[in-house]
């Protein structure tokens, strides 16, 4: 390539190589090396499930070819029913509607065992066209060149930015890749929404990583995502997610978040929730198969898929929270229920309510409510565990091979079921007491006939199906072991110790206390690689002292120093350039006053002249002698 690499340097990522500008025109971060990873293990998966799924389909539609000219042979003119009604044959409106349904697979099977026909007759075997990928927000265009580079199967992959610098850039790394990443990405310059929404059901697999929320891409992003489909989504606001600015929250994403210890998990519900609300304005919906929280941002990854009947059991999917203000005890109320009919049909009805009384029945405090949150598991085991099976495979084609297989591991450990988490120092801070350790705590519940889990968002978070009245028994149970120092009544932690145990908690260690994992000490939460590993500066950002937090204090001072030392440089040619005005100036001057002083001096010299001279001349007239 016929460039110069003076001002560039080169940044290596798995497979994909890139050309980066020293003065940060394109955005870059290196750490979401995690996102990056973990989506290519993703899309892998995909790939595979995909194949399957389709093998499955057009054996299903081959079987259909050899059961329809049966079908046909078959066929003969219906009788006339006894009561005369040979419009509807005699049958109820709900077997007209089993009918119709039958008609239209009918029908659907006699189009599809064309198609196969035309594919299997004289073609050999049918050929699927590779999956189309489309990255929305490419910047630096590496995630592209990842997936072009990296994930075996996959199609053209259409970079995106509305940026101009950013295409260029895109651009350039594509053709320093080589030949299979000309061949396979593409580049342009757009805005990702109005493309989206130009290009609707195209698209085998949408990626969004936006600097921020990416609340107005979903509209469009479901619209281009084909039936089954599958849409990877990151955001970046936790700030807004996790209750900082609830209202801004809301505003975004229809969703009011609650500040307590599991935000983050609430995040990733509400991330959920508002992309089910862009899919079900288009008869769609969305199946989840991963959803991680790591380091600053949230990602998820749901299927899109197109059914107007399914669609209706969105409200199923979704609750609100009620959080006690005293003791942090949290209930869930689901939007809606459903109930049999008698012809096994399904009503769809508003979900009972309140669950909660306007006090809290463990320590008399108020509630406050947050949600909608999406409220049904929010993974899907089966695709976790073919995605860990998968990474575990490949480990040295994942430079963060550590931190993903880490946050797999204790994914596949979660319970699916139970939305939002506990957090055991936050139980023992209400009450004040010595905290029990997690073993402990675990035989517990797990005495009592309840499940427990932990979860990969945090550490101490424990995930159980226990209501809270059995939770704060086990812990009554505990502190009467280990007493505390008294309270105050009012306080919440004394209301709840001061009602009996109903449940006699079992502490003795149960087999299930320890996950897998963890009994075969398997790393399951990694520290940071580096110092101030988080986001970076947007492109084009001048770096100040502020960011010192972000970047690093090296890292800031010699870029500053760096621009000081260019700035000094600068100062001193402008002192140059005054010094050779200033000279010339005073030379100008110098020059004009002694002009001036010339032309004054001649001036004096000639007016003192012609006064002595009169002088003179009037001196001679008063010594005249007399005649």
């Amino acid at each position: 390539m016929s460039m110069d690499l003076s001002d560039f340097t080169i940044v290596k990522e798995g497979e994909a190589e890139i050309l980066m500008h020293a003065k940060n025109e394109v955005f870059y971060n290196k750490s979401q090396v995690n996102n990056r990873d973990i989506s290519i293990a993703v899309l892998r998966t995909f790939i595979a499930k995909q194949k399957e799924e389709r093998e499955a389909k057009l054996s299903k539609r081959r079987k259909a070819v050899t059961k329809v000219p049966e079908k046909d042979a078959s066929e003969h003119v219906p009788e006339e029913a006894p009561n005369g009604s040979a419009g509807n044959g005699g049958v109820s409106n709900g077997d007209c509607e089993m009918q119709e349904k039958a008609h239209d697979e009918e029908d659907e099977a006699c189009a599809v065992s064309e198609e196969v026909v035309k594919a299997t007759e004289g073609k050999g075997p049918v050929v699927v066209k590779a999956p189309k990928v489309l990255e929305a927000l490419s910047a630096s265009g590496l995630r592209a060149l990842r997936y072009a580079r990296e994930v075996e199967g996959i199609g053209q992959v259409v970079a995106l930015d509305n940026d101009k610098v950013s295409v260029e850039a895109c651009r350039r790394n594509i053709k320093f890749n080589g030949s299979v990443a000309c061949k396979k990405v593409e580049s342009h310059l757009a805005d990702a929404r109005v493309y989206m929404l130009t290009h609707p059901n195209e698209f085998d697999v949408v990626d969004l990583d936006p600097y921020g929320s990416p609340s107005v891409f979903l509209d469009s992003a479901v619209q281009s995502v084909v039936d089954g489909g599958l849409l990877m989504c990151t955001a970046t606001d936790m700030a807004v997610l996790c209750g900082g600015n609830g209202e801004v929250c809301y505003s975004k994403y229809g969703s009011y978040p609650l500040r307590g210890k599991y935000c983050h998990e609430m995040a990733l519900r509400i991330l959920l929730a508002s992309i089910e609300s862009h899919a079900n304005r288009y008869k769609r919906y969305i199946v989840p198969v991963l959803s991680v929280q790591m380091n600053f941002y949230i990602r998820v990854f749901v299927r899109v898929y197109s059914s107007a009947s399914a669609m209706k059991n969105t409200p199923l999917k979704l609750s609100y929270v009620y959080q006690c203000t005293g003791c942090d005890s949290f209930h869930l109320q689901p939007i809606g229920r459903t109930m049999s009919k008698s012809n096994n049909n399904l009503r769809y009805l508003p979900g009972y309510g309140p669950v909660v009384p306007q006090e809290c029945s463990d320590c008399g405090k108020k509630f406050n409510m947050g949600g909608p949150i999406w409220s049904a598991p929010i993974h899907d085991q089966e695709w976790v565990a073919s995605i860990l099976a998968g990474v575990k495979s490949m480990k040295d084609r994942y430079p963060a091979y550590d931190r993903i297989s880490a946050i797999l591991t204790t994914i596949s450990e979660e319970l699916p079921d139970v939305p939002l988490f506990l957090s055991l120092h936050n139980l023992c801070a209400t009450l004040k007491c010595t905290s029990p350790s997690a073993v402990m705590f675990r035989s517990a519940v797990i005495n009592a006939g309840y499940r427990i889990s932990g979860t990969h968002v945090n550490p101490l978070g424990l995930k159980s199906d226990a209501p809270m009245d059995v939770i704060w028994d086990i812990m009554r149970c505990w502190v009467k072991n280990h007493p505390v120092k008294a309270q105050p009544p009012e306080q919440p932690g004394s209301v709840i110790l001061s009602k009996e145990p109903v449940l006699q908690a079992n502490f003795a260690r149960a087999v299930a206390s320890l996950s897998k994992a963890q009994a075969k000490k398997i790393a399951r939460f990694l520290p940071n690689p580096e110092r101030h590993w988080g986001p970076k500066l947007r492109a084009g950002r001048q770096i100040t002292s502020k960011h010192i937090s972000l970047l690093g204090a090296d890292v800031v001072n010699n870029l500053l120093n760096q621009e000081d030392g260019e700035q000094h440089d600068t100062k001193n040619n402008l002192n140059h350039e005054d010094g050779e005005q200033h000279d010339a100036k005073n030379n100008l001057l110098n020059q004009e006053d002694g002009e001036q002083h010339d032309d004054k001096s001649n001036l004096l010299n000639q007016e003192d002249g012609e006064q002595h001279d009169a002088k003179r001349q009037k001196t001679e007239e008063n010594h005249e002698p007399a005649s």
